[in-house]
């Protein structure tokens, strides 16, 4: 999900004060990780002067990215290859668009030019990437939402997840509905894919194999239900989830009823939730008011990173922060007065990726950088 939700129901728009969603993605096996690459991936440019006081965790910084809107950036199966988002018109590329980050910082594209795309992720063995798209209904990007009713995301019911094959360049559908289904990442395991749909007539959690059979949904609580990543071990799952007031219920679920029959959500106020990868055993794990989002488990799955705005009243400062799988302890991760957003640990946890503004090339670009993580 680039950084813009005029153009994609992940966004973060950095002009206003929003969030991005997202969601959410897998590692490799904990039973076998690959040794570290002997470089960052794939030859950033050194940024150990962008490491803000306070970023204790940040042994060193390099930047990935230049200009445009770049997110979402996530690790390949063997920890040495990223896929993200890019959109920048100065390039002509108006839409969201999937690539594969190549040597000395080139892009290498995995759609194909039509519609809006988001949430990238590899499949086991890294020849093939799974995404979502809006091509089989429009080749056209979508229009920005109404933002009559207030700062809401649009939720595009022609969202289709399809893979791609690396070598071939074979383009096929996956997983489709009438309605949205995106957001899609797969188990560490490499034996079950969770994704984000529509089709039961609410925002879900959603399961299924690698061949999309088997198809289980995990969630069925009243609210946008997003943003899944599974632990390590393959046995829970990680994702944001709409947080209604308890004291404004009937009028906020009527609101988020409404809403999402216009194909809309509103992102301001979300929670972050574990489940069972069963789909028992829902809880939060937050309650810090504010959009919180972007969870990942650290390598031993015993906490979760994520992006939040809650430290900041205007809602426009989010910062990475970490939080223990019970709720507790939490630690804010980065300082930087901006949008840091999307992280991600390599498969063998030396390594951290995420989106920033910091160190733009103009005031609202968002960049891929990784982190040598202590």
């Amino acid at each position: 999900m680039v950084p813009n939700p005029e153009r994609h129901p992940m966004g973060f728009d950095v002009r206003r004060s929003a969030l991005l969603a997202l969601p959410f993605a897998a590692l490799a096996a904990c039973s076998s990780l690959p040794s570290a690459p002997t470089q960052p991936l794939p030859s950033g440019t050194p940024a150990d002067e962008l490491i803000q006081p306070g970023e204790k965790h940040f042994a060193h910084l390099w930047k990935l990215t230049s200009y445009g809107e770049n997110a979402e950036g996530y690790f390949s199966f063997d920890g040495r290859q990223l896929s993200f988002q890019r959109r920048n018109p100065a390039e002509g590329v108006e839409c969201d668009r999937i690539y594969l980050l190549g040597e000395n910082q080139t892009y290498i594209p995995v759609s194909d030019g039509t519609g809006v795309t988001t949430c990238a992720y590899f499949l086991p063995g890294d020849e093939e990437v799974l995404y979502a798209s809006t091509r089989a209904s429009s080749s056209d990007c979508p229009p920005r939402p109404d933002y009559s009713r207030g700062y809401v995301w649009p939720i595009l019911a022609g969202y289709d997840i399809w893979i791609r094959n690396l070598t071939t360049g074979e383009l096929r559908p996956f997983v489709n509905s009438d309605g949205y289904d995106a957001e899609a990442t797969v188990s560490p395991l490499g034996d079950r894919i969770v994704f984000t749909s529509t089709r039961s007539g609410d925002l879900e959690l959603w399961t299924c194999d690698l061949d999309g059979s088997n198809l289980v949904q995990v969630t069925d609580t009243l609210g946008y239900d997003g943003g899944g990543f599974f632990s390590h071990d393959g046995k829970r799952i990680v994702f944001r989830a709409t947080a209604f007031d308890p004291d404004k219920l009937e009028e906020q679920q009527a609101d988020y009823t409404a809403l999402l029959a216009d194909g809309l959500v509103r992102p301001s106020h979300m929670e972050l939730m574990v489940i069972d990868a069963d789909g028992s055993n829902r809880r939060q794990i937050t309650n810090l008011g504010g959009a919180n989002f972007a969870p990942f488990f650290y390598p031993d799955d015993s906490r979760v990173i994520f992006s939040t705005n809650h430290h900041d009243p205007r809602g426009r400062d989010f910062d990475i922060y970490a939080v223990n799988v019970d709720g507790s302890d939490i630690e804010r991760i980065t300082t930087f007065d901006g949008f840091d957003s999307f992280p991600i640990f390599d498969p063998t946890g030396r390594y951290l990726v995420f989106a920033s503004n910091r160190g733009g090339e103009s005031e609202h670009t968002t960049n891929l950088f990784i982190a040598e993580w202590r």
